[in-house]
C-alpha cells in the first residue's frame, strides 16, 4: 500500500491476499481481538487531544518546529491579492474536541467497527529530520550529540493485527539492549488508531504517563515517511525538558 493508493506486488497478492487488508480494517481486528470498545478508544482520543493542545500552548514544539514562510493568493472583490503567512505550528489538534462530539461520529471503515475519523490519526503532511553519525565522526568534526542510539529491533506480528507490532517489538529491544520498562523515562507510541494504542500499553503495562505526554497522532498527525523521525525529535526535546535519561520510540507495524 503506497499511501492512500493500493499497489499490490503481484506476487504477494496472488499467494497472500489476506496481507492486503485495509488499515482501518486492521484496527478494528485489535479492538475486537483485545476487547477495546469504542468508548475507551473515544476517551483515548479525547486525551491525546487535550495533551497536543497544551504542549502547543505551553510552547513546548517552538524548539523543535523551523518556521516557514508560505505565499497565500486569495481573490478579495475580483482582484487577486497576495498574502504571506508564517507557518510554525500544528494544525491538527481541534480545540473543542469532546468526548460527546467524537461518539457522534460514524465508523469510518466498517459499518458495525470501532474507528473513526476522531480515533484514528490524521492524513497528514509533515517532515522532520535528525543527523545520525558515527563515534568516528564525531570526534573528527568536533560535534555535540545531544542523543545517543542505544538499540533497535524489528519484529513482526499477524498482518491482520499489524497495529500491535510494539507488543513484540518493545520486549524485544529492552532484552537487547539489557533493559527493563523501569529504566525508560519517556515513551512514543505511534497513534495510528486509539484501539491498537490501548491494545499496547494494556498488553505492555506501560506507564501512562510517560507514553505520549504531549499528544500523539490522533491530535498532531501521521506524516507517512516521517513520522519515526518526528516522534524521535519530540521525545528527545521531551527527556532534555524533564531530565530524562532513556527514551523509547515505536511503529506500531513493530
Amino acid at each position: 500500500i503506497g499511501g492512500w493508493r493500493q499497489v499490490p506486488n503481484p506476487d504477494v497478492a496472488k499467494n497472500h491476499p489476506k496481507w492486503y487488508l485495509n488499515m482501518g480494517l486492521t484496527s478494528e481486528m485489535v479492538a475486537k481481538e483485545y476487547n477495546i470498545s469504542r468508548e475507551a478508544q473515544d476517551q483515548f482520543a479525547v486525551k491525546s487531544v487535550e495533551k497536543a493542545l497544551a504542549a502547543i500552548d505551553a510552547g513546548k514544539f517552538k524548539e523543535e518546529i523551523v518556521p516557514f514562510t508560505i505565499k497565500e493568493n486569495l481573490v478579495v472583490n475580483d482582484k487577486l491579492i497576495t498574502k504571506e503567512k508564517i507557518f510554525n505550528t500544528d494544525e491538527g489538534p481541534r480545540r473543542g474536541t469532546t468526548l460527546e462530539a467524537l461518539s457522534k461520529l460514524r465508523p469510518a471503515f466498517s459499518a458495525s467497527g470501532f474507528s473513526t475519523a476522531g480515533n484514528s490519526s490524521q492524513m497528514s503532511d509533515g517532515a522532520a529530520f535528525v543527523l545520525v553519525v558515527s563515534e568516528k565522526i564525531l570526534k573528527e568534526f568536533n560535534l555535540t550529540p545531544i542523543a545517543r542510539l542505544v538499540d533497535y529491533q524489528v519484529a513482526g506480528v499477524e498482518p491482520y493485527k499489524m497495529g500491535v507490532g510494539p507488543i513484540a517489538a518493545i520486549p524485544k529491544v529492552l532484552k537487547h539492549a539489557g533493559m527493563s520498562l523501569g529504566q525508560i523515562d519517556g515513551i512514543e507510541l505511534n497513534e495510528a488508531f486509539a484501539s491498537q494504542s490501548i491494545a499496547v500499553i494494556k498488553e505492555l503495562g506501560l506507564d501512562e504517563s510517560k507514553v505520549n505526554v504531549n499528544g500523539g497522532a490522533i491530535a498532531l498527525g501521521h506524516p507517512l515517511g516521517a513520522t519515526g523521525t518526528k516522534l524521535t525529535v519530540q521525545l528527545i526535546h521531551e527527556l532534555k525538558r524533564t531530565g530524562g535519561k532513556y527514551g523509547l520510540v515505536t511503529m506500531c507495524i513493530g
